[in-house]
């Protein structure tokens, strides 16, 4: 695609896990100098990203909050899959808008952009627009297996990412299958998780990590934690491999 030298960057901008000094140069660096910053949040909510943010932006910075129209409101399917399908394209709209008028545009993501994040929903559509330019970050994994104080993995372990919101026949196969295991996305599936790792037979194994690398880190076993328990969403699940050490 032929860019027009006046068009503006999109920058996907990796937050890390969520400490402000875990952020990288470039993206400390793009977010100071941002004139035009926008995020996702919950509605009604400040969101997390943007309150990592809070003190680093210039004075005139025009916001641009992204507010879902769903989050766990309705069951995944195809009348939740269009309603953001519909909220994507008109963030993408607006963000389109702003580049095709010279301006750089900072769009803040917690964790990683391209790793279970909302921003990828945005690149993909922005690509045959506009430039895009993505800033990785430490993931949210990265920052659980660090608070958990032990490493993830050895020699040749195989390490397997899945999500909660899977079938539990299909998580009770994945975490009998690896050697190493990260399950992000717990929330109120934290039962239906808890009978997969309880039937692959890997209970003692498991911790759960609640906001990694923010203030409020919790870590503990699995078994610690009741299924009445108020799992945020974002909490993660580790099981540490045990594999060739010198």
């Amino acid at each position: 695609m032929s860019i027009h030298p006046s068009i503006g960057t999109i920058h996907g901008v990796g937050l890390g896990p969520g400490a402000a000094d875990l952020m990288s140069v470039r993206a400390d660096r793009l977010v100071r100098a941002a004139r035009h910053v926008a995020y996702f949040r919950k509605a009604g909510r400040a969101g997390r990203a943007r309150r990592l943010v809070e003190g680093m932006l210039r004075a005139d910075a025009v916001e641009f909050a992204m507010d879902y129209p769903v989050t766990t409101e309705i069951p995944v399917g195809p009348a939740y899959n269009d309603c953001l399908s519909r909220f994507y394209a008109a963030c993408t709209e607006h963000l389109a808008r702003l580049a095709l008028a010279g301006e750089d545009v900072v769009v803040l993501c917690e964790g990683d952009p391209f790793f279970y994040g909302s921003f990828m929903h945005l690149h993909a559509r922005l690509l045959e627009q506009v430039p895009v330019s993505v800033v990785p970050g430490i993931t949210g994994m990265s920052g659980a297996w660090t608070a958990s104080g032990v490493p993830i993995t050895w020699g040749e372990d195989v390490l397997t990412v899945a999500t909660a919101t899977l079938p539990e026949e299909e998580l009770t196969r994945r975490v009998a299958d690896t050697d190493a295991l990260v399950v992000m996305k717990i929330g109120r599936h934290l039962p239906k998780l808890r009978r997969a790792v309880q039937a692959a037979g890997r209970g003692d194994e498991a911790w759960l990590v609640e906001y990694a690398a923010m203030p409020e880190q919790r870590v503990r076993q699995l078994a610690e934690v009741g299924d009445d328990d108020a799992v945020p969403y974002f909490s993660i699940l580790l099981i540490h491999g045990q594999g060739r050490r010198p």
